[in-house]
């Protein structure tokens, strides 16, 4: 049953009920019967007839696995781990080719870009997330996607859909205490497991806890994370000096991510290097001139700065990518913000 739609940022853009309700016949509720004793719930996508893709933290210690759509059970026969993408595809004979979602491209998507969560959000019944997207990072050859859908546990699994209903990613898991820090896996990976498994499901086991114990990238300690991921743990704590560590190592690594040189900016600009902050803020634009984030810092360091004209430029750059970044631009400009 279709239990509602979450509230969305103002600037995202509202999933209509026809949409809605089309989607939620791709998404499904994961049950799965765990070696410790109980439950744990998720949610899983049909990518093709009889697969359904889920999160292996959902389950990766079960004995038993069934999947749930419209009052209806069906049990996994088997599956297919790729551990550290944490993505494990189920096979479930009865699942037909009606409920297959329209798989996109991650990669081809831009910042600001609308995209729409769907998933088992709390284990209750499927609900939506309207947001957009707020950085890519490139891993493994795709973009892991962080969004401002908001999302909890119960829908990791789920879909994220763009604004043409095209799968563009797997809800995956969130940076606790972070502000719109909330990450899908690629779609692309989702590709490489099914061109792996084929129409035979090469490499399927059966429904066992899963041996090894591989941590998925984002479970790993953090010395083992990618980049984007420490930085995003250093700048929610506020660890300016290491932050800044981070993202000189991150540049040096990947010179054209615009996020690194927003990394390294905002360490700058916290420990007062303003003049190193301008410019850091300034070669994330270049790089990618969607980058909401970077013209609020920029705008808000020229208001400090005296520097008015400039920084009503950034805000109006800022007005069109993000409602609620443009307002506290604005609101730090005050009299001088362009009515």
């Amino acid at each position: 049953m279709l239990a509602g739609l979450l509230g969305a940022p103002a600037a995202a853009q509202a999933l209509g009920r026809e949409d809605f309700i089309a989607l939620g016949g791709s998404v499904l509720k994961i049950e799965v019967l765990r070696r410790q004793g109980g439950y744990s719930l998720g949610s899983g996508v049909v990518v093709a007839p009889g697969r359904v893709v889920t999160n292996c933290h959902v389950t990766r210690d079960g004995v038993g696995i069934e999947v749930l759509r419209h009052g209806q059970r069906w049990p996994v026969a088997a599956q297919q781990a790729d551990l550290h993408h944490d993505l494990c595809l189920l096979q479930v004979p009865g699942i037909g080719a009606d409920a297959v979602a329209r798989i996109g491209r991650a990669a081809g998507l831009q910042l600001a870009q609308p995209v729409h969560a769907v998933g088992f959000t709390g284990g209750l019944g499927l609900q939506a997330s309207d947001g957009s997207v707020v950085a890519l990072h490139r891993v493994d050859g795709a973009p892991v996607i962080r969004s401002s859908n908001w999302f909890t546990s119960g829908a990791s699994g789920g879909g994220l859909f763009d604004a043409q209903r095209r799968l563009v990613g797997i809800l995956t898991f969130r940076l606790r205490g972070g502000a719109a820090h909330y990450y899908a896996a690629p779609v692309e990976w989702v590709q490489a497991l099914l061109d792996r498994a084929g129409a035979e499901g090469a490499g399927a086991m059966p429904v066992a806890p899963i041996p090894g114990g591989e941590p998925a990238f984002w479970q790993a300690p953090a010395a083992a994370q990618p980049a984007f991921l420490r930085a995003d743990a250093l700048l929610r704590d506020g660890r300016w000096a290491e932050l800044a560590q981070v993202a000189a190592a991150w540049i040096a690594e990947d010179p054209r991510d615009p996020q690194a040189w927003l990394a390294r900016a905002r360490a700058d600009d916290e420990q007062g290097r303003a003049a190193a902050a301008q410019a850091g803020y300034e070669r994330a634009l270049a790089l990618d001139a969607r980058l909401a984030e970077a013209w609020l810092r920029l705008g808000l360091l020229q208001q400090r700065a005296g520097a008015l004209a400039e920084a009503r430029a950034a805000l109006r750059a800022l007005q069109p990518l993000d409602d609620a970044m443009a307002a506290q631009l604005a609101e730090g400009l005050g009299a001088d913000a362009p009515r």
